[in-house]
């Protein structure tokens, strides 16, 4: 047997399918996009005062955003066409998504009160 054909060499050569990256990209650059204009109306455009809750919601929307810009510069590099480094890179951006929803629900409130 020849020691290109072992497993562990076949596992180090296997990429992400044709795609998967680019449909990443896309919908991390969506969410992104949603996240900015949100977060510019709410902290900057939409009238009344300043409480703990909408500071907690902008911080918890500052983080989505962090994380979002993390994710999106891990898909472009060129180590995530790897399945390990793929999979790390969809928990960025999933945990952003949780981390959003957790803002916007925290919005939502403040706004219904």
């Amino acid at each position: 047997m020849d020691q290109t054909d072992s497993p562990a060499t076949e596992q180090q050569h296997r990429t992400v399918p044709v795609g998967y990256r680019q449909g990443l990209i896309t919908a991390i650059t969506v969410l992104l996009g949603f996240s900015l204009t949100f977060l510019r109306y709410w902290s900057l455009e939409m009238p009344g005062e300043w409480t703990a809750q909408s500071i907690v919601a902008t911080v918890a929307l500052c983080v989505a955003l962090l994380l979002q810009i993390i994710a999106l510069a891990r898909s472009l590099r060129l180590e995530d066409d790897q399945p390990r480094e793929y999979r790390r890179t969809v928990l960025c951006f999933t945990t952003s998504t949780a981390v959003l929803m957790l803002g916007l629900l925290l919005v939502a409130i403040e706004y219904a009160v």
